[in-house]
């Protein structure tokens, strides 16, 4: 059963980006043809048209559109391919304010198997005090229980190396499952503190 809609799946995958495929170069070709067509006046000199050039890059532009719809239909076709709901966990890493941590790196175990580590850039950190939220791991879990424990590095106050785990077990049912590490500023004792949510 699962064989079958595994491949129907991939069928629609297959289907969908031969029929975008076919359409592009089309596309292209009509818009070259159309923009190098030139104009020719009533004494039958010919000249390009500042408004066919215009039309060259309104045609571009839709074809950038179209490539980024396929790309995008695409893209949500793997995940749903790959990670089905049914057995899909994600982990999502936030920080609020951060002024008392400056993240290094993170590292995730699930069911003490490491499944994702990762090093931050000056610009991921600043996106992410700035409110964004990245995914940093995406995969498969059967149902039943687990347990997940992240690890943060970095420089903590008074440029101290920190090193701090955070540790969750949580239960999978059918439905896909969200957790958010959270990383936040606790002023009252100018420590950074840790923690994980699972999302609702």
């Amino acid at each position: 059963m699962i064989t079958n809609e595994f491949t129907t799946m991939k069928i629609q995958i297959e289907g969908k980006t031969r029929h975008r495929a076919r359409k592009i170069p089309v596309l292209l070709w009509l818009a070259v043809a159309v923009a190098m067509a030139p104009t020719v006046y009533a004494d039958g000199t010919a000249a390009t048209s500042p408004a066919r050039f215009k039309s060259l890059d309104q045609e571009a532009q839709t074809l950038k559109q179209d490539v980024m719809e396929l790309n995008r239909d695409l893209l949500a076709l793997e995940e749903e391919l790959l990670f089905p709901a049914s057995t899909q966990v994600a982990v999502f890493v936030s920080m609020d304010v951060g002024a008392l941590f400056e993240l290094d790196s993170d590292e995730i175990k699930l069911d003490d198997k490491v499944v994702a580590h990762y090093l931050y850039t000056q610009r991921e950190i600043e996106a992410l005090r700035r409110g964004g939220v990245q995914r940093l791991y995406l995969g498969n879990l059967r149902t039943g229980k687990h347990e997940l424990v992240a690890f943060f590095t970095g420089k903590g106050p008074h440029d101290r190396d920190y090193r701090r785990g955070a540790t969750v077990e949580f239960e999978k049912q059918t439905d896909p499952k969200y957790i958010e590490l959270q990383i936040k500023d606790v002023t009252r004792n100018l420590q950074p503190e840790f923690s994980v949510k699972e999302w609702q």
